[in-house]
């Protein structure tokens, strides 16, 4: 197994990587540092730990909003048609919504468990 040096959020990780999937690894290490820098610089949350389950939430809901044979095919597609990049990335208001349910789900202690 190879091992690859990325960044999230300006912090570096060296992840392990199966051979030949590099490239694969790395558009989702860029789709995760752009989800969380996109909800850090909304101003919302500043803990490392809760952006991070935000933005887990937000792809997760990105991918299950749509069929997975689609998604590949259509995604580029809209987002090239469209003129925005951010086209699959949900709207301002569910991520409101999506910050105060995780703010209920943190107890006073700030874990989830």
């Amino acid at each position: 197994m190879k091992q690859i040096e990325v960044s999230i959020m300006g912090q570096s990780y060296l992840l392990g990587c199966p051979e030949g999937g590099e490239e694969r690894l790395r558009e989702a290490v860029s789709q995760v540092d752009r989800e969380m820098c996109a909800i850090r610089d909304s101003g919302k949350l500043k803990a490392r730990e809760r952006i991070a389950v935000l933005a887990a939430l937000n792809l997760a809901y990105i991918l299950a909003d749509r069929p997975a044979a689609s998604a590949a095919v259509s995604a580029p597609a809209n987002a090239t048609a469209s003129g925005n990049a951010d086209a699959g990335l949900p709207a301002p208001e569910y991520l409101d919504q999506l910050i105060q349910r995780l703010d209920q789900a943190l107890d006073s202690d700030g874990h989830l468990i």
